[in-house]
């Protein structure tokens, strides 16, 4: 196959390599340091402690290597984002079709939710970036492969997958926003019995006010719209629901 490092789009960060520095001029560290170990490293990084924490000394001292020597495989902190989100459009390997677009699509939208809940700092990084990387292009087209059968023209078929996809990254968006009031809500010692109780004096002056009677009757029947066991049945619910509104669309 073609290097893919040829099939970035135009006027993304230019993933050129820098000619190599003979090896007698360089530390044995840094002459064993690859590329792909770098964004290994610096995707770690960022799954443990965020996109914030993503700085080229900080990477160098991840690979045990010096600041400068990285540059010899990333031009620049923008590079390396591009690089990371693309590395991570190549982790799942694409299922054999099953015959049923449905079934198939329904596939690519939870690998892409499991891969957004793995990396949860991609969700704040794709949206300062430009368009995908040679492996996310690959993504999309498998993707779109999904729909060759169902006997819709180009056009139809990218907006079907775009459908799909803005589902996802809005459903995957919410369930960040929960993930972390969790995360807030632990780090600050908040027991189960003080959320429960601060909750029930919340709904009761909403009760008072009476502006919220809907509202109020989602509290009293105990239906908790953000609750972690429930992630996964939600999802399902909006991906069936999209779904049914494309094939019923296509019907028409």
């Amino acid at each position: 196959m073609k290097n893919l490092d040829d099939l970035w789009p135009p006027f993304a960060v230019p993933p050129s390599r820098r000619r190599a520095t003979p090896r007698s001029q360089r530390g044995r560290r840094e002459a064993a340091l690859s590329r792909d170990e770098i964004v290994r490293a610096a995707i770690a990084l960022a799954d443990a402690e965020g996109a914030e924490a993503i700085n080229m000394r900080r990477i160098a001292k991840e690979v045990d290597a010096g600041t400068m020597s990285l540059y010899w495989h990333i031009a620049s902190k923008e590079h390396l984002l591009d690089l990371m989100l693309d590395a991570i459009e190549a982790e799942d390997e694409t299922a054999e079709p099953s015959g049923s677009w449905q079934k198939d699509l329904a596939q690519v939208a939870r690998r892409e939710r499991a891969a957004l809940l793995r990396h949860r700092w991609r969700l704040e990084v794709m949206a300062d970036r430009p368009p995908q990387g040679p492996n996310g292009l690959l993504h999309i087209e498998r993707s779109l492969a999904c729909l060759d059968d169902l006997g819709v023209d180009t056009r139809m078929a990218v907006q079907i997958l775009t459908t799909v996809n803005t589902y996802v990254t809005g459903s995957v968006l919410n369930e960040t926003r929960e993930i972390r009031a969790e995360e807030e809500q632990a780090a600050a010692g908040l027991s189960k019995q003080k959320i429960e109780a601060g909750m029930a004096e919340w709904r009761a002056r909403l009760q008072e006010s009476g502006l919220f009677p809907r509202l109020v009757r989602v509290f009293v029947e105990g239906i908790d719209p953000g609750a972690a066991e429930s992630r996964d049945e939600r999802f399902e619910f909006g991906l069936s629901c999209v779904l049914d509104g494309i094939t019923a669309r296509l019907a028409t």
